[in-house]
């Protein structure tokens, strides 16, 4: 039996192992300004900023963190959302030997203070407007300086002096720093690129503590290398490799998850390749402009964000161009057929599922960019990626296809472990392999499926029941936008199904009705026994829904209603 089908799978261009660089992540922004210096490394709201010049600017950032006491292997953390300040900021504390602690910035305070006083920062480089924010957060880290940047440092001319006349004060940019704190701009202005310091950071130093997005509970870092992070650049590369003129990038996924860092921001320096900034991907007016304007050929995303493009009236109506885009790998939720399928109509691009994890920074599998698709699967494991599915019973016996079980995972960007969790880390990565903690089974051809997450499991009356499942069936009736599925306690059975169901606008479906739906599919015990309606469903800042959200909300307007 072929225990690995997928080489037989890949597109033609994609080998079955990768020689890597024995470089730091920092060098491919050397190299991208070495060969390409005046190619626009970021586009922002029409300011260009070029390859050359990140690379200056990083290098005189590098010599100022340095001179601030950031030494090798300590934390610093970035508090920003897509803006080029961000890359800036991420390459500088990498070129200073630091390692990066990228915080999500709608966090609020008691977030903000339980990363840093895990990882320990006593730097961070945050935006203007949410520099109050993280004060409040300040007293009980080690925070010790903030480096402060505004959003309009780097708009161009005009729309930096209409921000500053009717935005600026308005939306909270403008803020007076504390004693200690520095504005960006007077701290570069003290360095030049030779002030970089002189370090030999390689392959095996820390590079990343990636926080999980906490959709289980306790939010963990998993301590990416350099190495891990060249290594999983170098596999997107290399799986993305058809098709010419792929020299730009919509980078709208956020750059503090590890999808968008690696998936968008260090496949792109790599790749020489411009990215065109989006901040805020919910405003879907700016995002569509930018596609129409700069004509992007790569657009990393999630399903939320494809499905509220195919659903736009404007999209629609046919006034925005989407036709430059070619590739796209979707991740962090389950990708519908008929978003796919609508997307694909739109741009002529091609929309894969693909997987990805915190632990193996950022992704493992992928469906073919040229080849077949198969719905409803995360595709194939990358370059160098070996994988296995591994008994729920014994966690140890190796399942046949087909077969259902835990995915583990052994590749060169699996993490180092979790930081200050050796027991979590001892129960993730056992003889080099990482297991996922996701559900999941494999083809004749090695393709892989998720099934589910382990901890989500849901058990009416000792039956087994996964909420993809449930959900991918909902997702499947026309009148259904989104829906979440998870277990809630039930006096019968100790445990039964519940779906929250967003519906498309104007649509109204009787509850029974939809589960007339579900039974046509799904076998009795399957089918919700309670469903609520809703305008909208709690979800990570990539788009995953919340189930633990959902639960937790249920359980407090029982409790309310029990009081």
């Amino acid at each position: 039996m072929n225990d690995r089908p997928w080489y037989d799978h890949y597109d033609p261009d994609v080998p079955k192992h990768l020689e890597y660089p024995d470089i730091a992540l920092h060098e491919f922004l050397e190299q991208a300004a070495r060969d390409h210096p005046d190619r626009a490394c970021t586009i922002f709201k029409g300011a260009e900023l070029s390859f050359a010049e990140m690379d200056a600017l990083t290098d005189r950032l590098a010599g100022a963190l340095a001179d601030l006491g950031v030494q090798r292997g300590q934390p610093v953390a970035i508090f920003m959302p897509n803006i080029p300040q961000f890359i800036m900021a991420f390459y500088a504390i990498l070129k200073a030997g630091g390692v990066v602690v990228a915080t999500n910035p709608l966090y609020t305070p008691r977030e903000i203070e339980h990363q840093l006083k895990d990882s320990g920062a006593e730097i961070m480089l945050v935006m203007s407007s949410f520099y109050n924010t993280v004060k409040q957060a300040q007293p009980n880290t080690k925070l010790r300086k903030l480096i402060v940047t505004n959003v309009k440092e780097y708009l161009p001319g005009l729309l930096r002096f209409l921000f500053t006349l009717t935005k600026e004060k308005k939306e909270g940019h403008r803020v007076e720093l504390a004693p200690g704190d520095v504005w960006l701009q007077d701290l570069l202005a003290e360095y030049q690129p030779s002030d970089r310091p002189d370090l030999d950071i390689g392959p095996q130093d820390t590079a990343l503590f990636q926080y999980s997005g906490g959709t289980t509970g306790l939010s963990k870092a998993a301590v990416a290398t350099h190495y891990n992070l060249v290594a999983n650049t170098m596999q997107l590369r290399s799986w993305l490799s058809g098709g010419g003129g792929r020299n730009s990038l919509l980078m709208a996924i956020p750059l503090f998850h590890v999808y968008g860092m690696v998936a968008g921001m260090s496949y792109a320096v790599s790749a020489a390749a411009t990215e065109i900034m989006v901040p805020n991907a919910r405003d879907l007016k700016d995002l569509l402009e930018n596609i129409d304007k700069y004509h992007p050929a790569i657009f990393p995303g999630v399903p939320t964000l494809y499905n509220a493009i195919n659903n736009h009236p404007d999209v629609q109506a046919g006034k925005y161009d989407l036709s430059s885009i070619t590739a796209c790998i979707s991740g962090s939720a389950p990708l519908m057929r008929e978003t796919k399928e609508r997307f694909e109509e739109l741009t002529g691009g091609n929309l894969v599922e693909g997987y990805g994890l915190s632990e193996a920074p950022t992704a493992t599998h992928c469906n073919p960019i040229e080849g077949e698709n198969r719905t409803g699967s995360i595709g194939l494991p990358l370059s160098d990626v070996d994988c296995r599915i591994v008994s729920l019973e014994d966690e140890v016996t190796v399942m046949e296809q087909g077969e259902i079980g835990e995915l583990a995972i052994k590749s060169p960007n699996v993490m180092k472990g979790y930081h200050n969790m050796p027991t979590e880390t001892a129960n993730s990565l056992r003889d080099g392999w990482l297991y996922t903690g996701d559900i999941a089974k494999m083809d004749e051809d090695g393709y892989f499926y998720i099934v589910d997450r382990k901890k989500e499991l849901i058990k009416p009356g000792g039956y087994q029941v996964w909420p993809r499942e449930v959900e991918e069936v909902i997702s499947e009736h026309p009148d259904v936008l989104e829906v979440g599925v998870a277990g809630i306690p039930d006096a019968y059975r100790g445990e039964t199904v519940k779906a929250w169901v967003v519906l498309k606008p104007g649509a109204t479906v009787p509850v029974d009705e939809l589960q007339d739906f579900c039974r046509e599919r799904l076998a009795a015990f399957k089918v919700p026994t309670d469903v609520e309606f809703r305008d909208d469903l709690p979800k990570t800042t990539v788009g995953k829904v919340l189930r633990r959200k959902l639960v937790e909300e249920h359980m407090r307007q029982h409790e309310a209603a029990d009081a």
